[in-house]
């Protein structure tokens, strides 16, 4: 499957941008392909403002977020892969979304076979069973 984390991305931004609120980045500066102000770069990451006022010509795309911003005064084209993208969050509240790393895709030719397993014991009418699926 694809990743879900551009699709994730593009969604909290738009409910940030919708809520009047400012959506920042917080970029892993040293993924390569990673096209930032190195001088605003603070233990190997960077915070980015991403809302439509600061930003022109924004683009986030499956692959890459990239813009053109101005810092220090000076303009700049910025270019940063999704993947590295670690979290997105609205200035004001502090709500966002922390990304963690995505499993590795299955080998081709699909994925395993899935082990036999003995079936599942149905819960007792009632109450409903919740499983955390990673």
């Amino acid at each position: 499957m694809k990743s879900r984390r551009p699709y994730l991305l593009r969604a909290m931004h738009e409910w940030i941008s919708d809520s009047n609120c400012t959506p920042h980045i917080v970029v892993d500066a040293g993924v390569t392909g990673v096209e930032v102000p190195r001088q605003f770069v603070q233990d190997g990451k960077i915070v980015l403002n991403v809302s439509w006022n600061a930003t022109a010509q924004m683009h986030i795309g499956n692959d890459e977020l990239s813009f053109n911003g101005r810092f220090g005064g000076t303009s700049m084209h910025v270019r940063v892969p999704v993947e590295a993208v670690l979290a997105i969050y609205a200035r004001e509240t502090g709500q966002g979304m922390i990304f963690a790393d995505e499993p590795e895709a299955p080998p081709p030719g699909g994925p395993p076979e899935p082990e036999p397993q003995e079936p599942t014991p149905k819960p007792a009418a009632g109450r409903a069973k919740l499983k955390v699926v990673k």
